[in-house]
């Protein structure tokens, strides 16, 4: 496994070293985004989010993802580090850990999926099984 970060890594690093934080978040795409799932606690605001990611490097944003009817969190959340190695410290040693009282499991984020909206996809219908004949 550590030889897999190793090589994930490699390929996350920025192509020019002057790059701003926004530019290295475009070339690295979501390895710097961390998904924090299941055990957000209803009371984490998105400041103490980023308040307890920040020691392992600079958080460019942190977001506690909340019900738009009552302004509750979800349970869940996305912080988004300046570096894939900051991002890759901290969901080591973040997941499994207690944040205002949960714990908390943190994995890197996955890339959303496009869906095409112009056309829907035809499905017809299921293919008939034939029952099986015992001998």
């Amino acid at each position: 496994m550590a030889a897999f970060r190793g090589i994930r890594s490699s390929f996350l690093r920025p192509t020019c070293p002057s790059s701003s934080a926004a530019q290295l978040i475009f070339l690295r795409g979501i390895a710097t985004r961390l998904f924090v799932k299941a055990g957000v606690s209803f009371s984490t605001t998105d400041d103490t989010f980023k308040e307890a990611f920040s020691k392992y490097g600079e958080v460019i944003e942190a977001s506690v993802i909340r019900d738009k009817d009552n302004g509750r969190s979800k349970g869940y959340g996305f912080v988004t580090f300046a570096t894939s190695d900051d991002a890759l410290r901290a969901s080591d040693d973040m997941d499994g850990k207690v944040l205002d009282g949960r714990v908390i499991f943190v994995d890197l984020a996955k890339p959303r999926r496009e869906f095409n909206n112009s056309m829907p996809v035809a499905r017809g219908p299921p293919e008939p099984v034939e029952p099986a004949i015992d001998n």
